[in-house]
C-alpha cells in the first residue's frame, strides 16, 4: 500500500506543477518587474516601463504603478491617487550622480520650487546611496501620508504633501523627463 501512495504521488505531482499558474512579470534590458504591487490594501498595475540610459549606457528600467492603466502624464499627475515606482539597476551608480540627477529633476520640471518641496528633495538626496547592478530604488506616494522611499534595504519619509509627490514623479513623467522614449515607455506607449 505504501509502495502505491509513493508511486502515484510521483505520479501526479508532475502534473500538478504543471497546473500551477506562471508569475506574471514584465522585462526590459534584463531588469524584471511584476505586472502588479500591493501598497496596503491596494493593487497597483504596471503602467509601463522605461529605459534610462546616459550616453550609451543603460543605467535603469523604471515602471510605474498605478491603480489603473493611464497615459496621460499630466492626468496622473493631477490625480491623488497611490502610485509607486521602482529604479532597478542596470548598472553601478554612484550617490553623487543621483543626487546630481535629482537636482537637475528639480530644477527642470519644477522650477519655481517651494522652500517645502526643496526641503523633501534634499531629504530624497540625504537618503540616496551607491547602487550597484541589479539593486532597487522604488518610491510610493500615498494620498494623506506622503512619499515613502526605499533605498539601500531601508525605507524612509515619508515627505508629507502632494505638491511634493507632483514634484517628485514629474522626474518621470513631467515636462522634462529624462527622455521622450522613457517617459513614454511608462505611460505605456
Amino acid at each position: 500500500m505504501r509502495h502505491t501512495a509513493i508511486t502515484l504521488c510521483v505520479f501526479l505531482v508532475p502534473f500538478f506543477l504543471l497546473d500551477v499558474p506562471p508569475l506574471d512579470a514584465a522585462e526590459l534590458a534584463g531588469a524584471e518587474l511584476d505586472d502588479t504591487t500591493q501598497v496596503g490594501d491596494e493593487t497597483l498595475v504596471l503602467n509601463g516601463l522605461g529605459l534610462r540610459k546616459k550616453a550609451i549606457f543603460k543605467v535603469y528600467v523604471a515602471g510605474l504603478y498605478l491603480p489603473e492603466k493611464n497615459c496621460d502624464g499630466a492626468a496622473i499627475l493631477a490625480a491623488d491617487e497611490t502610485r509607486h515606482l521602482v529604479m532597478a539597476f542596470v548598472r553601478s551608480v554612484g550617490k553623487g550622480s543621483l543626487t546630481g540627477a535629482w537636482d537637475d529633476c528639480l530644477k527642470n520640471n519644477t522650477p519655481d520650487a517651494s522652500s517645502e518641496i526643496k526641503r523633501g528633495f534634499k531629504s530624497v538626496n540625504d537618503w540616496m546611496v551607491d547602487v550597484q547592478n541589479k539593486d532597487r530604488i522604488s518610491f510610493t506616494y500615498v494620498p494623506g501620508t506622503g512619499v515613502t522611499v526605499e533605498v539601500g534595504g531601508e525605507t524612509q519619509g515619508p515627505i508629507e504633501g502632494k505638491p511634493f509627490a507632483d514634484a517628485l514623479f514629474a522626474c518621470w513623467i513631467g515636462e522634462v523627463p529624462p527622455s521622450e522614449d522613457f517617459k513614454k515607455g511608462l505611460l505605456g506607449g
